[in-house]
């Protein structure tokens, strides 16, 4: 972990710059609004995957790094809209940007920062770069509209949940390593294990959150019980409703649906996800997508020499496994 942390110290301060550059070449008003945004830190976990992978591959070039700013332009305007879609209050302990700059303004900053993501990739002259950025824009916004469809929904699977997140989280995860890898002019091979490996430490990076989503809240900085207030129906949701006898399940998809829950009755869901080991359950699911990111990491350090870069995206899967916070 001592390797992964020196290289984000050392490769967030370029990234920061780059962002802050494109920043400045939007318009005038825009410009506040995303610097707001940018401003409210985050771990930039998309951008570092994009140089990652390109310096894994043998990339040296500093241009990776407005590459990889693209895709925290494109992470941080789907927060933006995140936050108006679900009236939030906060982004990451700060006031969510709609409440300081307005709704219809946060939602039109967020459109310029995906315009502004797509035209620094296609200053890059490859096809492959901004046809990759387009899909992954496209299947963000297919699992928000998923999301949206199913909000307080009974369901007898978790299949339409792991689409949702496959489109929230995990595309946009997976595209960052792709276009770290297609920028280095990795062979066919490099470009699918980097892109398998991005979409399965995505997943995983989903479900282990909403596994913290019944954290106690001293420790993740986040309200608890967030997802059960919202109607979202993850992982330790869906374990305790199946836990339920038939009416009492009833009972409580309806309430979900509608949003009614009380503060007590959210309060003793997150004792009995606690207590059952629900949220222990979330978390041996997302070791299966990371079983799967190390098999496609193991692919591509089976063609190349020892490198501290794949020593790092090892250290990553670890991270989000064992994440507290």
């Amino acid at each position: 972990m001592t390797t992964l942390r020196t290289f984000i110290a050392q490769e967030q301060p370029p990234i920061n710059t780059a962002l802050i550059e494109a920043v400045a070449e939007l318009p005038p008003s825009v410009a506040p609004i995303a610097r707001y945004a940018f401003e409210n830190g985050g771990k930039r976990l998309r951008p570092l995957l994009t140089v990652l992978f390109s310096r894994l591959l043998g990339y040296e070039k500093d241009d990776i790094y407005r590459l990889a700013a693209a895709m925290e332009m494109f992470h941080v305007a789907t927060l933006l809209h995140d936050d108006v879609m679900d009236n939030a209050d906060l982004r990451r302990g700060h006031a969510a940007t709609h409440t300081r700059f307005g709704v219809t303004p946060t939602i039109l900053a967020g459109d310029a920062l995906l315009a502004k993501g797509n035209q620094i990739v296609a200053r890059f002259g490859d096809a492959r770069l901004s046809a990759a950025t387009s899909e992954a824009i496209a299947m963000t916004a297919n699992g928000e509209i998923l999301e949206i469809a199913h909000q307080g929904r009974q369901a007898d699977t978790l299949e339409t949940y792991t689409d949702i997140i496959a489109g929230k989280t995990a595309w946009m995860i997976r595209t960052a390593c792709d276009i770290g890898a297609l920028r280095a002019q990795g062979t066919a091979e490099q470009i699918e294990s980097a892109a398998a490996y991005g979409f399965n430490l995505g997943m995983a990076f989903q479900i282990v959150d909403d596994a913290l989503d019944f954290a106690p809240s001293s420790r993740t900085g986040k309200p608890e019980g967030g997802d059960v207030r919202e109607g979202k129906l993850t992982p330790p949701i869906f374990f305790y409703a199946q836990s339920l006898p038939p009416a009492e399940k009833e009972r409580f998809f309806t309430a979900f649906a509608s949003q009614s829950l009380s503060d007590a009755e959210v309060g003793r869901i997150i004792e009995t996800v606690r207590a059952e080991g629900f949220d222990a359950k979330t978390r041996d699911i997302a070791d299966g997508y990371l079983h799967k990111a190390q098999d496609a990491l193991a692919v591509l350090r089976a063609g190349l020499p020892g490198s501290v870069h794949a020593d790092i995206l090892a250290s990553l899967i670890g991270y989000v496994r064992d994440r507290e916070a």
